[in-house]
Parts: structure tokens; sequence; C-alpha cells
């Protein structure tokens, strides 16, 4: 019992999601509004299949063309992923 007590009073870790993901499209995807629908769809297939959260934070981190693709990285957190990440991208360590 007093085992089970200490554990409870140590509480549970807050679950922080964050996930980094890479997708792609044609480069043929042509400019402009043609090129934004295309990225937006490839979010949107990302956001509705590829987690299981729902995201705070979606944010393009790197965007290049190799070959015939279009690779873009996107980084998504939930709120408590958000939190983590901008406090590790101002090298707060003390606050993680």
């Amino acid at each position: 019992m007093t085992i089970a007590g200490s554990l409870t009073a140590w509480g549970t870790p807050a679950a922080a999601y964050v996930a980094q993901i890479l997708t792609s499209i044609p480069a043929q995807a042509g400019e402009g509004d043609r090129l934004e629908d295309r990225l937006k769809a490839a979010v949107d297939d990302v956001l509705e299949h590829a987690i299981a959260f729902v995201p705070a934070v979606v944010d393009v981190r790197d965007a290049r063309v190799v070959g015939d693709r279009i690779y873009t990285l996107l980084l998504i957190a939930d709120d408590d992923g958000a939190t983590l990440v901008k406090a590790l991208s101002e090298g707060n360590r003390d606050e993680l």
C-alpha cells in the first residue's frame, strides 16, 4: 500500500506528442495556386492518416526538389508538444 501510494504521489508524466513527417508531391504540380493546392492536399492527407492526435502546430521545416518530386518535412505537435519544441528551440533546458 505504501509503495502504491508513493508511486501515485509522483504523478504521471504529461504526454507530449511531436512528429516529424516527410511527404512529397510531384514536381510537375505547377506554380502558384496549383502548387499550393497540391501541397495543402498532401498536408491534409498526413493529418488524416499519419497521426493519431489533434495537432496544435503544423510547421514546414524544409522543402526540397529531388528529381521529379518536391519533398516537404513537416513538424506536427499537440499543445504540450508545441511547448516542448518551443523550449528546446529557445535553449531553455531548465524548463524541461
